[in-house]
C-alpha cells in the first residue's frame, strides 16, 4: 500500500471505526436503548480490518504541527553527500589538486563549447576571462574583475558545471579548471597548483568590491484593510536618486530594446 493511502487511512480511521465497526446499544447506562444496531456488511468489516492494521503502525505526534509521522532522520553519511558547499576561507574543499596545464585540457573537453577556448564566451554564454572595469556602463562581469573569492569559483564549478551534466567532475579536474580560469585572468602563474591550501590564499582583484551592510534605507508597507491613508495624501519622503545606490537606466539592456 502506498504512503499516501496510509496517510489517508490514518486520517479517517476514527470516522470509519465509528461508521463501520459493529455497534450495539445496551440498555445499561443508556436510557431507552434496547435494540442492537444493524450488522455491517463483510466488505465494510474487511475495510475496517485493513485500517486497523495500518493505523497502529503509524505513530503521529499531535504536538508537532505539520508532522505527518513518516520519514526518518538522515544519517551523517547522507548529510555529507549533500553538504558540498565551500566557504570563502576554503572550508569544505576536498583533498586533491590540479595544475593549469591539466586544466586547459579538461576545460577544452568540458567547458570550451560554451565559454570559448580562452574564456571569451560563445554565443550568449558568459565570458569567464577579462579585466575590464566595472564602473563603465554595462560592464562585462568575469571571474577576473567581479568574483571575490577563488574558492567560490571552485564551489560553483563543482556543483553546477558542466551545464549538461552538473556535479560530474572529479575534485582534481575541478581544481585544474579553477587554476586554468584563474590563469586566463592573469591572477595566478602557469606554475600554479590549486588545492585546499593554495586556493584560499589567492587574492582576487575584486575581493573588497562587495559590502556586508546594505546602505539603502529600510522600507515597509504594512497591509491596510480599513481607515487607510488616502492616495492623494501619500508623500514621497526620500528616494535613491543621486545616492549611487542603483544602476543607471541607460543602454539597450536596461530599456529592453533590441541591440
Amino acid at each position: 500500500m502506498s504512503n499516501s493511502l496510509k496517510r489517508w487511512a490514518v486520517a479517517i480511521a476514527p470516522a470509519l471505526a465509528f461508521l463501520c465497526a459493529p455497534a450495539f446499544a445496551h440498555s445499561q447506562g443508556v436510557e431507552g436503548a434496547t435494540q442492537a444496531a444493524p450488522t455491517q456488511s463483510p466488505a465494510a468489516l474487511s475495510k475496517a480490518a485493513q485500517i486497523a492494521k495500518i493505523a497502529p503502525a503509524v505513530k503521529v505526534d499531535d504536538s508537532k504541527v505539520g508532522h505527518f509521522g513518516y520519514g526518518t532522520t538522515p544519517t551523517k553519511a547522507q548529510i555529507a553527500g549533500w553538504a558540498i558547499d565551500v566557504l570563502p576561507d576554503g572550508q569544505g574543499l576536498p583533498p586533491g589538486s590540479g595544475t593549469v596545464s591539466h586544466g586547459a585540457d579538461v576545460f577544452s573537453a568540458n567547458c570550451a563549447a560554451c565559454h570559448g577556448t580562452f574564456g571569451e564566451g560563445e554565443d550568449r554564454y558568459p565570458k569567464l576571462a577579462g579585466t575590464s572595469r566595472l564602473t563603465v556602463n554595462q560592464p562585462s562581469k568575469t571571474v577576473g574583475n567581479y568574483w571575490p573569492y577563488a574558492t567560490t569559483l571552485w564551489d560553483y564549478i563543482n556543483r553546477a558545471m558542466p551545464f549538461p551534466v552538473p556535479h560530474s567532475l572529479k575534485p582534481n579536474d575541478v581544481y585544474a579548471i579553477t587554476a586554468y580560469i584563474l590563469n586566463l585572468n592573469n591572477i595566478v602563474p602557469e606554475s600554479f597548483v590549486a588545492n585546499s591550501r593554495t586556493l584560499p590564499k589567492v587574492k582576487m582583484p575584486n575581493w573588497n568590491g562587495f559590502i556586508l551592510v546594505d546602505p539603502r534605507p529600510d522600507t515597509s508597507n504594512p497591509e491596510c484593510m480599513s481607515n487607510c491613508v488616502k492616495p492623494a495624501d501619500v508623500k514621497i519622503s526620500s528616494t535613491a536618486e543621486g545616492k549611487q545606490l542603483t544602476p543607471k537606466t541607460t543602454g539597450p539592456l536596461d530599456t529592453m530594446q533590441p541591440k
